[in-house]
């Protein structure tokens, strides 16, 4: 299958570039382009996108809110977000892993790197920039009220998992792939990916990374202190 990929960016030479190195991949095309949040989440239904690399900081309709917006969208449940920016660990990127993004790149990050996060994206896995540690979301989720910014609504659905779902929870928000968590409790990858995708159902996650803020907000991981 083809990868159909919106890119939403105020800067049209950004966008002339990243088109090229796309369209260039067999597996994957540009089915449009956007300058602002808006015209993003419009042709993202009308292109019927599979992954949008979303500009944080738009004009108007900023990445932020048309984040949100697809993430709201039942008709758009399909799409994953992968936002793209300048700063990496700024208060925006937590916000948009809130928001329903499935991840965050550096807008520095090589092409190989870019390409990647495409297909992991479209493939529903969490996304977290090559140059990222795997404990940043964590460290940031911890920023602002501690405690008290997590979502108590969240803690108490956590009741409808199983003590191996659990586990398996806490193992995703670690950042670790379901062959290394298969690893880690001795179990096949298909039943860890089993556990997986009944507990984004059973939380109502739409991807992995959904399951990592989840984890954190409702404080069944903790933030780790480096």
């Amino acid at each position: 299958m083809t990868i159909r990929v919106l890119l939403a960016d105020d800067q049209a030479l950004l966008r002339s570039a990243f088109r090229v190195l796309v369209d260039s991949e067999p597996d994957m095309e540009v089915v449009g382009e956007a300058s602002d949040g808006a015209e993003a989440v419009r042709l993202a239904k009308e292109e019927r996108a599979d992954v949008v690399l979303m500009d944080i900081r738009m004009p108007g309709t900023d990445g932020l809110a048309a984040t949100r917006m697809i993430s709201a969208d039942p008709t758009l449940a399909h799409v994953r977000v992968v936002i793209l920016t300048t700063f990496e660990v700024d208060d925006y990127v937590v916000q948009s892993l809130r928001a329903g993004a499935s991840g965050f790149l550096g807008k520095g990050s090589e092409p190989d790197e870019l390409l990647s996060a495409i297909r992991v994206a479209a493939g529903g896995e969490a996304l977290l920039s090559p140059t990222a540690t795997k404990g940043l979301i964590a460290r940031f989720l911890a920023q602002g009220d501690g405690a008290d910014d997590r979502d108590p609504a969240r803690a108490e659905r956590l009741d409808a998992l199983t003590v191996r779902e659990r586990e398996v929870l806490v193992q995703v928000a670690g950042g670790h792939s379901n062959d290394e968590i298969a690893e880690r409790l001795e179990v096949s990858p298909l039943t860890v990916k089993t556990h997986v995708n009944r507990a984004m159902s059973k939380l109502g996650a739409r991807d992995r990374a959904q399951l990592v803020v989840i984890a954190y907000e409702s404080g069944l991981v903790r933030p780790r202190v480096e």
